[in-house]
């Protein structure tokens, strides 16, 4: 399975059109080089990518790519637990109000989750 489905999960084809739509040449970059290289690249597991992924998503203030890869931690193998943690621990360099952010982001997305039976 390529990285980019493993973290994209089910919304794979919808996040793929999005940004084809946006434009189709970014897209191509994004979900070749930056999903089937550089996250693909052996000495760190995927979990641990996807946990600095979510790191570095909170200090930059982009919640619809957080919400992408807080699916994207969940789906590689991270729990629950360990992302409320990253999130948290962000507090301490990235600011209260970056980490409250993305643990509302997180708390959405966990609750359309169960709500979905997901």
């Amino acid at each position: 399975m390529s990285v980019r489905k493993k973290i994209w999960g089910e919304h794979a084809e919808k996040i793929a059109r999005r940004l084809e739509a946006i434009d189709p040449d970014l897209a191509r970059y994004i979900q070749d080089f930056a999903y089937e290289e550089v996250m693909a690249r052996p000495g760190l597991d995927l979990k641990t990518r996807e946990l600095l992924a979510v790191t570095a998503l909170i200090a930059l203030g982009n919640p619809d790519e957080l919400k992408t890869h807080l699916r994207g931690a969940l789906a590689s193998g991270a729990t629950e637990r360990e992302v409320r943690e990253t999130i948290i621990h962000s507090a301490l360099y990235l600011g209260f109000p970056r980490a409250l952010g993305a643990m509302k982001v997180f708390s959405e997305l966990l609750a359309r989750s169960d709500e979905s039976g997901a």
